[in-house]
Parts: structure tokens; sequence; C-alpha cells
């Protein structure tokens, strides 16, 4: 259980500071400030759920996920080019960072031994709010708040992971299955525009 936390944290934390930095560099941040974004984006998440569960935050007891952002900067300096011509390339490590975030937060809140329902919410928590801080840094209305299906993808592939418990099925099994809903759930929305209803205050306009 441990060493698949691990791993899991370890690939989001990649997955997900490739996802800040690539927003930095398309705010022409120096490569400091997309190192800071990278591992904010990277470990915002992990760090609230950790301080809301009374643990150590994870990347306090281990260098590894500083070390992993600054390999995800020289790889976004490395391969800048290629990366820009694939313009959605930050959509993909931002899918890839959330689908394993929220994985790693429902373990890690079910390891601590809270029930489902808190880490469904955790899960959410450790996958979105990276990318809530992310946005705040580059100046962006946080994507959590606007059009896509973002949130909900967490939630969903927390429920897919509960079903799996209840059924009884393998850890790994399970964390795929999870893994697998987060992703679909957001390739889906996006590629056909599924949103929630926004909200309109008619006297504010």
């Amino acid at each position: 259980m441990e060493t698949i936390q691990l791993v899991i944290e370890f690939l989001g934390t990649f997955a997900f500071a490739i996802s800040g930095i690539r927003w930095a560099a398309s705010k022409d941040f120096d490569w400091f400030g997309g190192y800071v974004v990278g591992l904010a984006t990277a470990i915002g998440g992990g760090t609230i759920r950790d301080v809301m569960l009374g643990v150590t935050p994870f990347w306090m007891t281990n260098s590894v996920y500083m070390i992993c952002t600054a390999a995800a900067l020289l790889t976004v300096i490395a391969f800048k080019k290629l990366i820009v011509k694939f313009t959605n390339t930050w959509f993909l490590f931002d899918t890839l960072g959330l689908a394993l975030f929220t994985v790693a937060g429902l373990q890690k809140t079910l390891y601590e031994g809270f029930p489902f329902w808190v880490a469904i919410i955790m899960g959410c928590i450790t996958g979105a709010a990276g990318g809530v801080i992310r946005d705040v840094l580059i100046n962006e209305v946080p994507l959590i708040f606007r059009k896509e299906i973002y949130a909900i993808a967490c939630i969903v592939g927390g429920l897919a992971y509960y079903v799996c418990h209840v059924l009884d099925a393998n850890v790994e099994v399970t964390v795929i299955i999870s893994f697998l809903v987060v992703v679909v759930v957001r390739l889906m929305a996006v590629k056909y525009h599924i949103s929630l209803p926004h909200l309109h205050d008619e006297g504010m306009k």
C-alpha cells in the first residue's frame, strides 16, 4: 500500500509540475517562476489534504518531490519546441496529475482511518487544489470554477474507488479503475463540451 502510494505521488508530482510549468511558460515566467508554479501545482493539494488530516505534509519528509519538480522543469526546457508544438500538452499532464493525485488522496485518507466520504472529499482536494493555486499564481480564474468538469471528475473517480472496495477488488485493480474513471470523465467532458450550468446574476449586468 505504501509503495503504491509513493509511486502514485511521484508520478502525480511530475505530471502536475509539467502542467504548472507549461502554464508559467505561456505567461513568460522565468525559470525560477516556472519552478515555483510547478511546485505549487504539484504539492498544493496534497499539502492542504495532509494539514486537514493532521499529518506532516508529504513533501516535508522526502526531498524527491522537489527534485521531481526540478526534473519536470528541465524536461520542459529541453523539449520546449516539442511541448509548444503539441498545444494540448498542458491539458494531458493536468488530467494525468488530477487522476493520480485523486487516487493518492483517497488512499492516504483511508490509510489514516477516515471514512469513505471523507476520503472522497480529500481525493477531490488533493487532485483539484493544486490547479487552483496554479491558476491564482498565473492570474487566471481557477479552472475548477469555470466551464470544464474538473472536481466532479475527482468525485466520480472516488465513487468508482468506493464501488471497487465494496466489491472487494484488490488494490491494484481499484487504483487503475479509479484512475481511468477520472481521466475518461474529464476527457469526455472536454471533447463533448459537457459542463455544469453557470450562475447568472441579472442584476449585476
